[in-house]
Formats: structure tokens, C-alpha cells, sequence
């Protein structure tokens, strides 16, 4: 057994399986391993019934006391019976279980983990797991992992091929030099992949995560390196001499450009008419106006005779641009720009039309999502490509633009704060603006951060500022109701928040398990005022701008990062009204109090992610990533800072030293690094 072994020769692997694999994106033993837990269950020692807490995943021994009864509510088969032991007897309930029946037989004795609710005012366990107290004794105290599911794959499948895998494969020479492993002690990689799934203990989970992460990373940085050392070598073949219409528009703007802004715009016209192709990154906070500027790029390459096209993350924000960038041509009067729109809704027929004329070189702005690149268009001289960091706009999207001609300047936009030292090392390919003043005209966002008992206050604001015409979004860490986390689910939030508020205030929701075509509904409902109040995850950050929105509630605050936070809160605070923020806390903590108090005192996104740098430690394993982010598999930049700056100097040294990677003892790390760059970074968006 190798690595690219596929799935399908494991022991126990048929077709139904195989398919259910393939849908979380897993078809080789490689894959397998490295689709690491979610997070880990601890099993502890059996507790008495009596001391049993409600809301608690506990574990305990009981022999079973009465018959085993079954009901019919719906579609949903319950088997209910009663356990006990010495200190009480408790109510036990499995669904859709009938298998059970024959295990469950009375007076034997079974250790039941499961967790423990009150159900008609009286305590009872739902859906326990069942182990026989020998097999409970051996994995007690251990820690078993949780993975992430698909309908139909249950964790004890995968844990299963998991160890079937570690038990057969053979061990992998080492392919980090010996020197590195020593000074950032890292442990063998081997250990690593074994004990991120079966840890016997949290120093051992610590160890192996550190390894995992540096990997990452490290290949991560040297991939980046590389590719930069192709972007820099690459002539500008699209040159863009300054023109006056771009003077004219700055000059007729109904603001006055900030400083920041005015300077990123000189930085963007320099490389457009420099030697080498642009690689550029701006970033700015939410409403720092990285727009105007995406939209003057776009004018200097058309009054210089070449295609410019803008690509963001949802269509509803691509609608938005355009009909953004419409009016200012009418405004402005503008002629030399001749946009289109070019989305996954526009039809069969429309997009025939389109690519012609864009082929043509009929039209030179072109705006849309990911369709610009994915479908069959074939521009005729694209001269300049702007794109949301949602997706950065990588090599490989390059060079499918590039086998028709030479390759475009590139400008990505992003709102998301990272801390300049971290931002060098991650877009390392690119090089860096920052638009650090807010247009004077905004409000300031106002900030509370209150503990539940605030609700009631918190949805009669709504209802007022609903009321006087404006909108509001709710935001909840999860989609439905999860086993184990308590936290609350935008499903039942939604239900409970439409009895609260009056029946003419429509509240709809939001998530991302959602069809595109439904979550493009319900944004353009919502961007159109039709929709009150929106109960949405965290999909929103990059959603929609609607300036009419002035209330952001955030539930269970603690469990996002604070960049993340703040993020969301630029969703409002766009128009001319003022807007508020309103972050509840769910436990009372004092270090979620500290860092909460940060994004109460200031607006300021760099600020706000650099403080959060310093709160985090590295024991944060399972807080709610940040998204939006590139998603690495494993490490997180924000609570492995520390690990990512050292894969970036350890990346340095081994380039300094041996840019092909050409010697004996990197032979090993090119191989893993040349497989990393044909899967790994397409799933970053590089």
C-alpha cells in the first residue's frame, strides 16, 4: 500500500462507500489521512446517576431494569427503557434504532454515554452510545476523534479505515532536514499523522498538531516564494500610460479621496506603467473604499485599449458592482468603458452573446463571479484582472487566461485585517497597500457587548429601528442544532425571533448549506428591503452591501475570532444613518470579556487583529475559524502565528541555500513540495 492507493481496495470499502467518501472529497489513502478530526471526545470515567448534570455528556454504568418499549411518533421509531445502579434510575431513549432490540435485554449491565436532558421536567439520556464495561475500560480516559460527516458515513467508519490505514502502511523516510526538526523541535512525521487521530492526551494532540501545522505552512511559503520569482520575471506586456479621464473622475467624485486612498491609487498606476507585470495586494478595512479604486484601474486599462475583468465571491455583490460602475459612467460620462455582467445565472443564450463580445474586444469591462474564468470566455486582450480575496486570483487561473495571450496585471482586493508581518509571509507573491483611513462622511459603528439576559432589550431595538425603515442582520455560529456545542443555531433562532417580533416584520434566514439560486434569493430580498431582519452564519462577511441596514446582533460572540467579528460588523454602518453593534456573550468568562472589550473600544481592523494576535494561545485549537481566509487544512494564522513565522524563516534559509532545491538532502521536501503545488494550493485559491 502506497499513498495513491485508492480507497476502493480497503478492506470494506464497496461502492456506496466509496461514494460517500468521494462527496467529503476523499478518493486515496493519502487523502484519508489527512482529512484530520473535527475535534476530539474525551471518555471519562462512569459517574453515579445521581451526580449526573443536565446538558452534560456524561457516562454511566447501569444494569438495564425494565422492558424495552417501542413508539411511533411520525417517522421516528423510539425505543425508550430504564438503566440503573446504586444512586437512582434514569429513563434511556435511542431513534430509529430497532437493531437494538436484541442487545437490550433486561438485567444486563452496559455502560450508556450520551447526554443528559430534561424532558417533561424530568431528567432522561438521549441516544446514548452502548459499550460492555471491558470495552468501555479500554478506551476510557482516551481521547477518540470526531470527524467531519456526510449523510449516510458514520465517525466510526472512518476511524476505522483510519486505523486500518496507519496499520498497514509503511513508515515515511523523514523529508525535513534534520537541522530544521531540531531547532523548532518538531516531532518525527510519522508520530505526527498518527497521533493527530488517536492522541492518548492533549501534550501528545499539542505535539503532533505543531508538526502538521509547520508542514503546512512551510510548504505553503515555499510554494509562494516560487511562484513569486515567476510573477517577477514576467515583462508587462500590457503597459498603461496615466490618462486624464482617471484625474477627472477623482476631481468629480461627490467626496474627497482619503490620503490612503489617494496614495494606493499613485502605487496601482506606477505598476501598471512600470516594467513588470503587477502583482498587488490592497488592503483595507470594510468601507475604506477599495472600490473607487478597483473601478479607476479598470477606466486607465480601457483608455489604454485592453479588457480589464472583476470577479468577487456571490452574485449578488457582482450585480452590485456593476450597477455601481453603470452609474458612474453616467455620472461621470464616461465613454471608452463598455461593460457587461457575467454570472452563473445569466442564460444559456445571454452568455453566447457575451463571450462573442468579449472575444471581439466589444466589451472592456468585464464584471461577474467565478464564471469569468471557468467557462469557455476567450478575451481578447485582457490586460488586468482585480479579484476579492475570496478567491484569490492564483497562478493556475492565470495561466488558463494567459494560454491565449500574456499574462494580465493583477490587483486582489482584501478587507480582511491581517497584521502586516503575517501578511508579508502569506501573499508573499504580492506586493502589499494598505488603505488605513475611513471616508470622513461614515458613522462610527456604536458598540455593546451585553450577556444573554440583554436579549429582550436587544429585539425591541430591532423592532424600533425596523420600524423608522431600517434593516438587521442576526448572526449565529451554526446552521442547525450540533451535538455537543452549545451554541445557538440559526434554524430555531429564526422561529423564536419571529414570535417575538410582530408578524408584519418578516425574518428570513441564511446559511451555507443553502443553494446558490436560494441564498442569491434571499440576499437580492434582502439587499431590495423586503426582508426585515436576516438570521444568518457567518456567510454574510462577504456577501451584499446594504447601506439601509444599521443593526448587527451577534450571538455567541466568544466562539468567533475577533477579525472575524469585526468583519461582520462592517456589513453595517454603510449608509448615511447610524448604525449599531451588538455582540452577545454567551459565558461569562474573563478572557472572552477582555478580547470582546477590544472590538468595543475600537473600530479599527488592524488594530483589532493585532490585539487578538496577542490574546491567542496556542492551546485555541477548536474555536470557529476564521473564514474567508484561505483554509488551510490544519493551521490557522491566527492562533498558530508563532508556528507560521518560523516555516516562513526555516522556508528563507532553505531557499537561500538551495533555490531548485537541487541537493541531496532536500530531495525528499521537492517531492512533497511538487505534489503540494498541483493539489494543495488549488484548494487554497493560488
Amino acid at each position: 500500500m502506497n499513498d495513491k492507493t485508492p480507497l476502493r481496495e480497503l478492506k470494506g470499502v464497496g461502492d456506496k462507500t466509496e461514494k460517500l467518501f468521494q462527496k467529503i472529497g476523499i478518493t486515496t489513502t493519502e487523502e484519508l489521512l489527512r482529512y484530520y478530526p473535527r475535534t476530539y471526545d474525551v471518555y471519562e470515567e462512569p459517574v453515579e446517576i445521581a451526580s449526573a448534570e443536565e446538558e452534560k455528556t456524561v457516562s454511566i454504568r447501569g444494569t438495564i431494569t425494565g422492558s424495552l418499549y417501542s413508539n411511533q411518533v411520525r417517522n421516528l421509531q423510539i425505543l425508550t427503557t430504564t438503566v440503573a445502579d446504586q444512586s437512582g434510575r434514569l429513563p434511556v431513549a435511542w431513534f430509529n434504532a430497532p437493531y437494538l432490540k436484541g442487545t437490550l435485554k433486561k438485567g444486563s449491565v452496559f455502560i450508556f454515554r450520551g447526554k443528559i436532558i430534561r424532558k417533561k421536567g424530568r431528567l432522561q439520556m438521549e441516544h446514548p452510545e452502548i459499550f460492555t464495561p471491558a470495552a468501555y475500560e479500554e478506551i476510557v480516559h482516551s481521547m477518540q476523534p470526531v470527524y467531519g460527516l456526510t449523510k449516510g458515513l458514520s465517525n466510526k467508519a472512518i476511524t476505522k479505515l483510519v486505523h486500518q490505514v496507519l496499520d498497514t502502511r509503511p513508515l515515511h523516510g523523514e523529508y525535513l532536514p534534520e537541522e530544521i526538526r531540531e531547532r523548532y523541535q518538531l516531532a518525527d512525521d510519522n508520530y505526527a499523522i498518527r497521533t493527530i487521530h488517536f492522541p492518548k492526551n492533549m501534550q501528545e494532540l499539542l505535539t503532533a498538531r505543531k508538526r502538521l501545522v509547520f508542514d503546512e505552512f512551510l510548504l505553503f511559503v515555499l510554494a509562494v516564494q516560487l511562484l513569486k520569482e515567476k510573477t517577477e520575471e514576467a515583462p508587462n506586456t500590457f503597459p498603461m500610460k496615466p490618462v486624464w479621464t482617471t484625474e477627472e473622475i477623482i476631481e468629480g467624485l461627490p467626496y474627497e479621496l482619503t490620503n490612503a486612498q489617494k496614495n494606493v491609487w499613485h502605487e496601482i498606476e506606477r505598476d501598471l506603467s512600470g516594467h513588470k507585470l503587477m502583482s498587488r495586494l490592497v488592503q483595507g478595512d470594510v468601507g475604506s473604499g477599495k472600490t473607487v479604486i478597483a473601478f479607476l484601474s479598470m477606466v486607465l486599462s480601457a483608455e489604454n485599449g485592453f479588457q480589464s475583468a472583476l470577479m468577487v465571491p456571490t452574485e449578488v455583490l457582482a450585480n452590485q458592482h456593476y450597477e455601481g460602475f453603470l452609474k458612474l459612467m453616467e455620472e461621470q460620462n464616461i465613454s471608452s468603458c463598455h461593460p457587461v455582467l457575467l454570472t452563473g445565472s445569466t442564460t444559456a443564450r445571454q452568455k453566447r452573446e457575451i463571450y462573442q463580445k468579449i472575444a471581439s474586444g466589444e466589451v472592456n469591462v468585464i464584471i461577474g463571479t467565478h464564471a469569468l474564468i471557468q467557462e469557455k470566455v476567450e478575451y481578447k486582450n485582457l490586460g488586468l484582472v482585480i479579484t476579492d480575496e475570496q478567491h484569490r486570483f492564483g497562478v493556475r487561473q492565470r495561466e488558463a487566461l494567459t494560454t491565449r495571450g500574456n499574462p494580465p496585471h493583477v490587483l486582489v482586493m482584501s478587507a480582511t485585517p491581517i497584521p502586516r508581518t503575517l501578511a508579508i509571509i502569506l501573499y508573499g507573491d504580492l506586493d502589499i497597500s494598505i488603505i488605513d483611513e475611513l471616508p470622513a462622511k461614515r458613522l462610527p459603528v456604536k458598540n455593546c457587548v451585553v450577556g444573554t439576559s440583554y436579549r429582550p432589550k436587544a429585539y425591541s431595538f430591532i423592532e424600533k429601528q425596523v420600524q423608522t425603515g431600517r434593516q438587521a442582520y442576526v448572526i449565529c455560529p451554526m446552521v442547525e442544532e450540533s451535538e455537543g456545542l452549545d451554541a445557538e443555531n440559526v434554524t430555531d433562532y429564526a422561529k423564536k425571533l419571529q414570535e417575538v417580533l410582530p408578524d408584519e416584520i418578516r425574518v428570513e434566514i441564511l446559511h451555507g448549506k443553502m443553494k446558490p439560486k436560494e441564498k442569491n434569493k434571499i440576499m437580492e430580498a434582502f439587499a431590495a428591503g423586503e426582508i426585515q431582519v436576516l438570521v444568518s452564519t457567518t456567510v454574510v462577511e462577504v456577501g451584499v452591501n446594504v447601506p439601509n441596514a444599521t443593526v448587527m446582533m451577534v450571538e455567541n460572540a466568544e466562539r468567533f475570532g475577533l477579525a472575524q467579528l469585526h468583519q461582520l460588523r462592517g456589513r453595517v454602518g454603510r449608509g448615511e444613518h447610524q448604525s449599531y453593534c451588538i455582540f452577545i456573550q454567551g459565558n461569562n468568562e474573563e478572557d472572552t470579556s477582555r478580547r470582546l472589550k477590544i472590538l468595543n473600544e475600537s473600530n479599527d481592523g488592524f488594530y483589532i487583529a493585532g490585539e487578538d494576535l496577542k490574546l491567542r494561545g496556542p492551546g485555541d485549537l477548536f474555536g470557529i475559524r476564521q473564514s474567508g481566509l484561505m483554509e488551510f487544512k490544519i493551521g490557522d494564522i491566527y492562533n498558530d502565528a508563532g508556528i507560521l513565522k518560523n516555516a516562513s524563516e526555516a522556508a528563507g534559509e532553505i531557499l537561500t541555500l538551495d533555490f531548485d532545491l537541487r541537493l541531496p538532502q532536500h530531495e525528499a521536501l521537492k517531492e512533497r513540495l511538487m505534489g503540494y503545488m498541483s493539489q494543495d494550493l488549488e484548494n487554497l485559491g493560488i
